[in-house]
């Protein structure tokens, strides 16, 4: 137990002190959210100064919070200063990105205000990072405190924010069971109580702020609580061990290819980077007490397995970004690579350094707590915004060549990257080729952003005809209309598709299947030599690999069961029931 909860627990004063203090500081956060959504509700003062009226909503949402966690812990000069440090960053960040990103809305600009959903999770982050960095600071008063220190605070709150969020909703659970009890008997009144707006704002916050004191003053039910989550946590370390070295003990079989056609290989390998970061520390907790064989293995081999695991996961960020250059996405996807990056080079050093128990991984908890305080800064500011560093990367592609006029997204400028793509369209009205000036000037004028499916396409589909050596049709590749993002194999995203040629429709001329899972989809030539997509064939009994069928030629065509009826105006199509299938149709063997 540190020092601050023994007197806590031992100082029947400081508690009550510390209680008067968040009980006052949660009735005031109330009041000021309630005037706030009063002010938004009658369009009055600070609600129609937009960037003021969200600075403050954020502010009076997660300043208390600080003191909350604080008022019991930290000395009243640092609480004071850090309460003030805490306004501002979550005021500053909220202007900023107020100014950024007009909103668009029914054909014309609104400004917000309040502000995108990202910033309300990055000032939450940053002030749960940085109190903890603060407050064990502050309690050994030096710069950089003790791990055993950071890790007791840290989960201390983590488990009182979770019990104190319970709390808070199991009081309103019971407000709403009275208001229905009392309803039964013809009186409403505490059914209405709880759906004012004066009453429901203080009253929440007021209850969250009890039940952090309440949790406060209780250190050894937290602190038993942490144990058990911790321990039931490190024992999926194992597990997540041999799923991820599984994982890459299959790659050389099974190659890169099923990885990157997943489209989403990145986010997927840095969750499972996550996973090992959370449980090894689990696993490890303050270090103090060396765990089981079983966990102390597994969390060396954890630290081994992180660094091939973040590594591949940059791989495929820079493959994206080599090919289609940078989004606000993978701006993002880049900084959280840097954060993995530190972790896998720590834990991986832990792992093999002889000595203490994974020692090293707390300084390397400990540094990264930094570098990511310092990521999110620099992204949610001016410094590495990822709408503002993608519009110029870009605006660059698409003036050196890397791009064509023609299959440049302007409407990401236009509409998805904030002020900035708005100053960069403005100049590429200008621009000396008159393509990009045209096409600058249709995204400028448009009211709403082009849907999905008809935006541009600013790379060629990779598209293998079958049998082996049999070229695309005349036009195939290059005209396909319209070319539309049906996240496949025209849907500029890389995905690899097997092709071949049948005649599906029975008119005698060949038409072209095409597929990359599943579902084949069929495109047909026009009298004028493009081609447009017909529809395609799914599966809904039974399954079979549609691109080894194309690769193979395993296909035929056949009658259908049962006949379409022709009515006055057309023909019904039957369609068989879930518990049903249509008769089995051997399919061709292969020659």
């Amino acid at each position: 137990m540190t020092d601050t909860a023994t007197e806590i627990v031992a100082n029947p004063k400081a508690a009550r002190r510390a209680g008067l203090i968040r009980l006052a500081t949660g009735l005031v956060q109330g009041v000021l959210l309630y005037a706030l959504y009063e002010a938004s509700e009658r369009k009055v003062w600070p609600s129609n100064t937009p960037m003021l009226f969200a600075a403050l909503a954020l502010a009076a949402m997660y300043a208390p919070f600080v003191v909350l966690a604080g008022a019991s812990s930290l000395r009243p000069r640092t609480l004071i200063g850090w309460t003030a440090a805490a306004v501002l960053l979550a005021a500053g960040l909220t202007a900023y990105d107020i100014w950024t990103v007009p909103h668009f809305m029914g054909g014309r600009d609104v400004v917000r205000n309040l502000p995108d959903g990202s910033v309300f999770c990055a000032v939450a982050a940053l002030l749960f990072i940085g109190h903890h960095l603060v407050q064990p600071a502050d309690m050994e008063r030096r710069p950089i405190a003790r791990f055993a220190t950071y890790f007791d605070v840290t989960w201390k709150h983590g488990v009182q924010l979770a019990l104190s969020l319970l709390f808070t909703g199991a009081f309103w659970l019971l407000l709403f069971l009275a208001g229905q009890l009392f309803k039964l008997i013809g009186i409403d009144a505490i059914e209405r109580l709880i759906r004012e707006e004066a009453f429901s704002f203080p009253a929440t916050t007021v209850m969250f702020a009890a039940a952090v004191q309440l949790t406060d003053v209780r250190a050894n039910l937290v602190r038993g609580v942490r144990t058990v989550s911790l321990t039931l946590l490190a024992w999926l370390l194992p597990l997540m061990v041999l799923i991820a070295g599984g994982f890459l003990l299959s790659l050389p079989f099974t190659g890169l290819a099923p990885l990157w056609a997943t489209r989403k290989a990145a986010a997927l390998l840095l969750t499972a980077a996550a996973f090992l970061i959370v449980l090894t520390n689990a696993a490890y907790q303050d270090g103090a007490e060396r765990p089981s064989p079983v966990l102390a293995w597994a969390a060396r081999i954890a630290g081994l397995l992180l660094a091939p695991i973040t590594a591949l996961a940059a791989y495929a960020v820079w493959l994206r970004v080599a090919q289609y250059g940078l989004t606000p996405e993978r701006v993002y996807g880049l900084a959280c690579i840097v954060v993995a990056v530190g972790y896998a080079v720590g834990y991986a050093i832990a792992a093999v350094r002889p000595g203490a128990w994974m020692k090293p991984l707390e300084t390397t908890n400990i540094a990264m707590a930094f570098a990511t305080v310092g990521v999110l800064l620099a992204l949610f500011t001016s410094l590495a915004d990822p709408r503002r560093v993608s519009v110029s990367d870009q605006v660059s592609r698409l003036e050196r060549g890397a791009v064509k006029a023609e299959t440049f997204d302007f409407d990401f400028l236009r509409f998805g990257s904030a002020r900035f793509g708005r100053e960069a369209l403005d100049r590429l009205k200008t621009s000396a080729d008159p393509k990009i000036a045209e096409l600058a000037k249709a995204s400028a004028t448009r009211s709403e952003p082009l849907p999905r499916g008809d935006r541009p396409v600013d790379t060629p589909p990779d598209i293998v005809f079958h049998p082996a050596g049999t070229p695309a049709p005349d036009g195939f590749l290059t005209r396909v209309e319209p070319r539309r993002r049906y996240d496949t194999c025209f849907g500029g995203d890389g995905q690899k598709c097997d092709a071949r040629l049948l005649d599906v429709t029975g008119d005698g001329r060949p038409e072209v299947l095409l597929s990359s899972a599943w579902s084949i989809e069929v495109y047909a030539q026009d009298a004028d030599g493009g081609w447009r997509r017909l529809g395609q064939f799914t599966q809904s009994c039974g399954s079979f690999d549609a691109r080894e069928a194309i690769r193979e030629g395993r296909l035929s065509t056949a009658a259908p069961a049962v006949s379409d009826l022709v009515g006055p105006r057309g023909a019904m199509r039957f369609e068989w029931q879930d518990q049903g299938c249509p008769p089995q149709v051997k399919p061709p063997q292969k020659p």
